[in-house]
């Protein structure tokens, strides 16, 4: 294995010239990204309704084609999976990633084309890897397995031919990654690509317990599930007993914050590493690239042409776009992107700060609306307010107002949400209430649902009633009176729900 080491180590560190040259040349990357995807796309039925055949320049394709959120792509999304070809993009689309859904459906489906895997998701999984070992000569990471959490996918039943699958993009990824990185993987494909999360868990852990595992790659909450059977198959208090080469956590997908404490908890010492990553269902966008930064490096080669939008204008009919060449530091801005799988200028949903702009590096400040993701559930507004309209019709309740946030992880519990609510009539019971809340929510949201799957990730609802007159006291006191100023619903923070807490708590005294 020493040997497969400094083979693999020597491999990856080839790359780091081309991501220099990017670093280097954004500007001149980025243009010819954005010429190739133009003419890839001309001839496709999308590109033949905007025109882009004329386009020359990027202001014009500004101006013919608008900026799409999901819902505007999905009739040829839709056309797509029921099997036409060359709608979004020229070639076959036979993998969709599928991740939480918007206002008209409770999934969305993201097409991914081969150029997208090979240029895109491959690439940054390599580059990741390149990164690495640039910062850690010494790496002896490729001595061991790597250990990655997965989701699943299953054959497209909307295509007549039944040629295509959907599933998670981890899943997608997994299934078509090549043999040499499905060598130095664990564990076999058929387990790590188990739909029953109970179930999975549990069979992963049974079949690499006894492996030499070195590098972890997953969501922060899925990995502390898994490290934590493994340390009870063996009866260890830390996963280091069991996995004594373990060297670094590649992470993505929530904010790794509020997990750090209990990941030195479960794996002590100074020798992990832990490297963020910026990845979804549309694309691989950024890697943390420094040892003594939490920023990410804005990956510019991957098919994909950036445009940022300020977030104070994403209410605009029509907001403006601005290039990297035009963006500044410490702004908040949404991200529209347009990829090598027909994605046209297609609104992600997230938003980004810059931190610097040679080379270009970011951090991920939230999504363009309020919402919960700290353990990869996505709960968006419309989600909350759909459940609590259920719950309330069902047992007779009237609320004034609510506010929700993570309740996160510790030693001793699972994840789950904590809501405050006022309610103007109490609920004939708070306990069905929250029973429905939960229910509404797993059956409008499928990636809550599948983190509320048995617990495994989240546990039930936590909801706190509070007196009549609480929102407007909490609002009063912060100075947010006023039509303009709205009690926040969602908070991937607990920032506000604890204040609230406080004064409940300094009120009962």
């Amino acid at each position: 294995m020493e040997i497969l080491n400094s083979i693999l180590t020597w491999m990856m560190k080839k790359r780091i010239h081309q991501i220099e040259l990017f670093m280097k040349y954004p500007h001149d990357v980025q243009h010819e990204i954005f010429k190739k995807l133009i003419q890839s796309g001309e001839n496709t039925i999308f590109g033949k309704e905007f025109g882009f055949g004329d386009i020359k320049s990027l202001d014009q394709y500004k101006r013919q084609v608008p900026i799409q959120p999901y819902e505007s792509l999905f009739p040829y999304i839709d056309r797509l999976m029921k099997g036409e070809k060359n709608v979004l993009w020229p070639s076959d689309i036979k993998w969709y990633a599928k991740s939480s859904g918007t206002t008209n459906a409770r999934s969305k489906f993201i097409p991914v084309s081969q150029e997208a895997l090979d240029d895109c998701h491959f690439k940054g999984g390599k580059d990741l890897m390149s990164i690495y070992v640039n910062n850690h000569p010494d790496t002896k990471m490729f001595t061991g397995k790597g250990l990655t959490i997965s989701g699943s996918h299953q054959i497209n039943e909307f295509d007549p031919e039944a040629n295509s699958y959907y599933g998670d993009v981890s899943a997608v990824i997994m299934q078509n990654l090549p043999l040499w990185a499905q060598f130095i993987r664990t564990p076999s494909l058929d387990v790590a690509l188990m739909d029953k999360w109970e179930d999975k868990i549990d069979k992963m852990a049974q079949d690499t317990v006894d492996e030499n595992v070195t590098i972890l790659s997953g969501v922060p909450t899925w990995m502390i599930l898994l490290i934590q059977r493994v340390m009870e198959i063996r009866g260890k208090s830390n996963i280091l007993e069991v996995w004594p080469n373990l060297e670094v956590f590649f992470h993505g997908a929530v904010a790794f914050g509020p997990y750090r404490n209990l990941f030195q908890e479960l794996i002590p010492g100074r020798g992990m590493n832990y490297v963020d990553t910026y990845n979804a269902s549309e694309g691989f966008f950024a890697i943390q690239d420094r040892t003594d930064s939490e920023d990410l490096l804005l990956m510019l080669d991957y098919g994909i042409f950036y445009e940022f939008v300020p977030f104070d204008q994403m209410d605009e009919d029509s907001p403006t776009t601005f290039g990297l060449d035009e963006v500044e530091i410490g702004k908040n801005y949404a991200m529209i992107i347009t990829t090598n799988s027909g994605l046209w200028r297609y609104n992600i949903g997230d938003t980004i700060k810059f931190t610097s702009l040679s080379p270009y590096r970011i951090k991920i400040s939230g999504r363009t609306k309020h919402f919960i993701n700290a353990f990869g559930e996505e709960l968006i507004i419309e989600n909350a307010e759909t459940a609590i309209t259920k719950a309330c019709n069902v047992t007779g309740a009237i609320i004034n107002n609510f506010t929700a946030a993570p309740l996160y992880f510790g030693a001793s519990n699972k994840g789950g949400h904590e809501w405050v609510i006022e309610f103007m009539k109490e609920p004939d019971s708070l306990e069905r209430f929250t029973t429905v809340l939960d229910e509404t929510l797993r059956s409008v949201n499928s990636d809550y649902d599948a983190k509320r799957y048995k617990n495994m990730a989240l546990e039930m609802p936590v909801i706190h009633s509070a007196k009549e007159g609480t929102f407007y006291n909490w609002m009063k006191k912060r100075g947010k009176l006023g039509g303009q100023n709205k009690v926040p619903r969602l908070s991937n923070s607990r920032e506000y729900l604890d204040d609230i807490l406080k004064m409940l708590s300094t009120a009962a005294a």
